[in-house]
């Protein structure tokens, strides 16, 4: 009979730590969580991609404007992972 009554006290106390710990979690305020804003990303000045830009807004004009041409040309050269005209070995004609 004693083990049935401390078993039955034993589940009381839990119940009531329960309870405790669930009305103080409730109840208690966070403070709020400041969001820390990361630097936005700037891209570095590329005066390549400035010129095409620039040949953009010229329009049909910028088909006859040699720095358009050469600006295009450098550009499907990056796009193509080729080395530019200027930097490639200079092959003579005796192979």
């Amino acid at each position: 009979m004693e083990g049935k009554v401390l078993a039955r006290i034993a589940a009381i106390v839990f119940v009531a730590i329960a309870i405790t710990a669930t009305v103080i979690e409730m109840t208690r305020e966070e403070a709020p969580v400041s969001a820390s804003s990361a630097p936005a990303l700037q891209p570095s000045a590329d005066p390549l991609r400035a010129t095409l830009r620039w040949c953009q807004q010229l329009g049909e004009a910028a088909s006859s404007d040699a720095d358009c041409l050469a600006a295009w040309a450098e550009n499907r050269d990056r796009f193509l992972g080729r080395t530019p005209a200027s930097d490639a070995p200079q092959h003579s004609g005796d192979h």
